[in-house]
């Protein structure tokens, strides 16, 4: 029987002059000290004005990774690629892309029939339209990247970044990266420019697809709603991102270094029933305590 083992997005390194069992993270074979490396270079271009810029991930996954192991010695699984048909190992030499236009039937496309389509736009950010930031649902966006000037661009690329804060609009764009078109937003945030992927609006799906009448209101009272909003007050803040840290995988690594070293893991913690209770006693309860919250943090 095979298992799932689990490493740190690549793997647990002893810390150097540190006992066997101290651990520091390696992610996706990425030394952090060193300064990301640029995945596309190209321009960004709006009018006249062509501007030459490298691209680099503007996040990095700190998701904990699992991996198949032989339960037998623990020994790492691999993945091989074989036909669905017969089960036959296929080289990778051997094996292409290929799109299915309709059931078994397969078009097989190359690297060179990619090259068929237009250059000029896989290097180029060509912006369509520039719109308010406010005006663009979350959901819309996907993967953030820093765009930074090339050589011979600092000048173009600082006055974009000035103009883009001193109207406060953001670029709508269309980039080709890594074969596929992207709808784009670019704005300016201290004094880089982010390029921010987005899903184009026939990949979205439509609220009521799936909520039906969820958001039905009529059964709603006043004080309930009102009670509601100063909840609502009671918990907002100026938004921090340093304040939140992703507390699973904090517990995750703690267990996994216990378990590294043989101690004893934690029982598992039942789940506690569901409790019925009346909404307004609830609401109520729950800003009586956030204002008292309020209250102390504040003396």
């Amino acid at each position: 029987m095979v298992r799932k083992a689990i490493q740190l997005s690549s793997t647990l390194v002893p810390e150097r002059g540190a006992s066997k069992h101290r651990f520091r993270a390696v992610f996706d074979g990425e030394d952090r000290t060193m300064p990301p490396r640029p995945i596309w270079s190209g321009t960004i271009s709006f009018g006249l004005v062509s501007i030459p810029v490298r691209m680099i991930t503007a996040t990095s996954s700190r998701e904990l990774r699992f991996h198949f192991v032989d339960r037998n010695d623990l020994q790492p699984v691999g993945y091989d690629k074989v036909r669905k048909d017969s089960g036959e190992h296929v080289d990778s030499e051997d094996v292409v892309r290929a799109f299915e236009i309709e059931k078994g039937r397969f078009v097989p496309i190359e690297p060179e029939d990619l090259d068929r389509l237009d250059v000029e736009l896989t290097h180029s950010v060509d912006i369509c339209d520039f719109v308010s930031l406010d005006e663009i649902d979350p959901v819309y966006f996907r993967q953030a990247y820093y765009l930074v000037p090339q050589e011979g661009g600092e000048k173009p690329y600082a006055l974009f970044v000035r103009a883009l804060e001193e109207t406060g609009r953001v670029g709508i764009a269309k980039v080709v990266i890594r074969n596929k078109q992207h709808l784009a937003c670019l704005r300016a945030l201290e004094n880089v420019l982010v390029l921010e992927t987005m899903y184009y609006a026939e990949e979205v799906r439509k609220p009521q697809e799936v909520a039906g009448d969820v958001a039905e209101t009529d059964g709603l009272r006043k004080a309930e709603v009102e009670m509601a909003k100063s909840l609502v007050e009671n918990l907002s803040a100026e938004f921090d991102p340093e304040k939140y840290d992703d507390t699973y995988r904090a517990e995750l690594l703690e267990l996994i270094r216990q378990k590294a070293k043989g101690l004893p893991l934690p029982e598992p913690q039942a789940e506690e029933g569901g409790e019925v209770v009346d909404l307004m006693q609830a609401l109520r309860e729950s800003v009586e305590r956030t204002q008292a919250a309020r209250s102390k943090k504040a003396s």
